[in-house]
């Protein structure tokens, strides 16, 4: 699984030092309550580096002074074969199957659990698009906690979602944090912090990332169109 999100804050939890490394599996706390299992880290000034796994392109970069502490991650380990396969290869199926962008679903993915596909929140939402148990069930998600099953199953979400609010984003987002019910009974994105924090964050999120694409788009097409005028030059 390669995740290359990157969640940046400003200042450093005194305890951890730099180039400070664990070799044994842990769990990383973070101040949002979600833990993020890795094999060893890193800290690289603000931001502390977790590795996933042995392979050293594995990795999610946190800032610093979002986690809390850390502990032994003493949970037996349960191997699937989905949990081998590719973490994008399962974002850009789930997005070729529900036609959502795929850079929407990661995005709702990195504030839901920031990619930890082992992730349960304080209210029991598991997974990478935390999925209530209930939610899940209804889906037809046997095990939350199978990126693959829990990628496709929240997306599917979304898209009845998005649908259902004829594609209103903002709806959409609120919808999948808060209930149908709030957004029906609010008629819109319902007047709760967290829910207004959660929708602007996933669409300013988004929206970088397709102004990101943009602008390497217009980059590749003005090096082409020079290169074209210097090959007809000769």
């Amino acid at each position: 699984m390669k995740c290359s999100a990157k969640i940046w804050a400003s200042l450093a939890v005194a305890f951890l030092t730099l180039g400070m490394t664990a070799q044994a599996a842990e769990l990383a706390i973070l101040s949002n309550g979600f833990t993020i299992r890795h094999e060893r880290r890193e800290v690289l000034a603000q931001v502390t580096r977790l590795y996933l796994g042995a392979d050293k392109n594995s990795f999610i970069d946190v800032a610093t002074s979002q986690i809390v502490g850390f502990e032994k991650d003493n949970t037996p380990a349960q191997p699937t074969a989905a949990a081998s396969q590719d973490f994008m290869a399962a974002v850009r199926a789930a997005s070729d199957k529900h036609r959502i962008d795929s850079d929407f679903i990661s995005s709702v993915i990195h504030a839901e659990s920031s990619f930890n596909p082992r992730a349960v929140s304080p209210k029991g939402a598991q997974g990478l698009m935390q999925l209530m148990p209930g939610t899940a069930s209804k889906l037809g998600v046997a095990n939350p906690f199978d990126p693959v099953a829990n990628v496709d199953g929240g997306t599917r979400y979304l898209r009845e979602l998005l649908d259902f609010y004829h594609d209103d984003m903002a709806k959409a987002l609120a919808a999948y944090n808060a209930g149908p019910r709030r957004v029906t009974q609010y008629r819109g994105v319902p007047p709760y912090r967290e829910t207004h924090a959660y929708v602007g964050r996933i669409i300013r999120e988004y929206n970088r990332k397709k102004l990101a694409e943009k602008r390497a788009r217009t980059g590749a097409a003005s090096t082409l169109a020079v290169n074209g005028s210097t090959t007809a030059g000769h």
